[in-house]
């Protein structure tokens, strides 16, 4: 089984790429979504112990939680001490799960890979991305999102000509969701041995 890492920067079109592949039959982990599961389940009550005043009925308030960390990189430190390795080990019983039923490829879309040291993790990388313009278009259309906030997260991931520079796949999401779509078909394509286009 071919474990395949997906990422990019904040903006970068990531999610909808992630989407691109579930929809061509690969198994997707997404760290993201496993972060929102457990803030709702066994991360709350530690992450209140560290933060108190944080979770609202049993749940992780993100936007409570924004407060005492978003730039402050002790807390975050502690935050991801807390999440980083019950992320991991979701995504690794999801591994198992799917090298057990003979999946020949699975993607572990993780938007801080290289951040986290996660390149070790993966056979291969998958880098999304898109020209500044765009990225910093698409981000501060988002509700909530500041200019400040943006500085925020951008100061915190490898800058994305990095990230470019150490992939082994890039999928450029500037030119529209087919040629995106067409660059995820190509790599299922390599990596399964399927010539097929599927």
């Amino acid at each position: 089984m071919i474990v395949l890492g997906l990422t990019g920067s904040i903006g970068m079109g990531k999610s909808t790429t992630a989407k691109m592949f579930a929809e061509a039959g690969v198994p997707v982990h997404d760290s993201d979504e496993a972060v929102h599961r457990l803030y709702a389940g066994k991360a709350a009550p530690l992450v209140e112990a560290a933060f108190p005043g944080t979770t609202v009925s049993g749940a992780v308030d993100r936007a409570k939680l924004a407060g005492p960390v978003l730039g402050d990189a002790a807390a975050l430190k502690r935050l991801e001490a807390i999440i980083h390795p019950l992320v991991r080990a979701d995504a690794d019983a999801f591994l198992a799960r799917n090298r057990a039923a003979g999946a020949p490829l699975v993607v572990l879309d993780i938007p801080l890979l290289f951040e986290t040291g996660g390149r070790g993790r993966v056979d291969k990388v998958v880098v999304v991305t898109a020209p500044a313009d765009i990225q910093r278009a698409r981000v501060l259309a988002r509700p909530g999102m500041s200019e400040a906030k943006l500085a925020a997260i951008l100061a915190r991931q490898v800058p994305d000509a990095e990230k470019r520079r150490q992939a082994d796949f890039i999928v450029d999401t500037s030119q529209g969701f087919d040629v995106a779509r067409a660059s995820v078909n190509a790599i299922i394509a390599e990596l399964t041995g399927d010539k097929s286009g599927a």
